[in-house]
């Protein structure tokens, strides 16, 4: 248990700026990674569909699904004439 403590310590002691920055000289790394994931996010399809299609379908879905719970549709009315 504690040789790994020390593996993950040495490790994390090889990113500069611990001197001016402190713990917060992780933060661009985890900014650059968030960036990453959200331009693969948009990008990136699967199939079809990237993660929005997916996204924007969804709450199309939901927002029909609530407007019939709350009877603004209604299926199968005669048509007026």
């Amino acid at each position: 248990m504690f040789y790994k403590s020390t593996r993950v310590r040495q490790m994390l002691s090889l990113v500069p700026g611990k001197r001016r920055l402190g713990p917060y000289r992780f933060l661009p790394i985890f900014f650059c990674i968030g960036g990453v994931m959200e331009w693969v996010m948009i990008n990136v399809r699967i199939g079809r569909e990237t993660f929005y299609d997916v996204y924007r379908r969804k709450r199309s879905e939901r927002e029909y699904q609530q407007k019939m719970a709350d009877e603004l549709i209604v299926l199968d009315q005669p048509a007026a004439k």
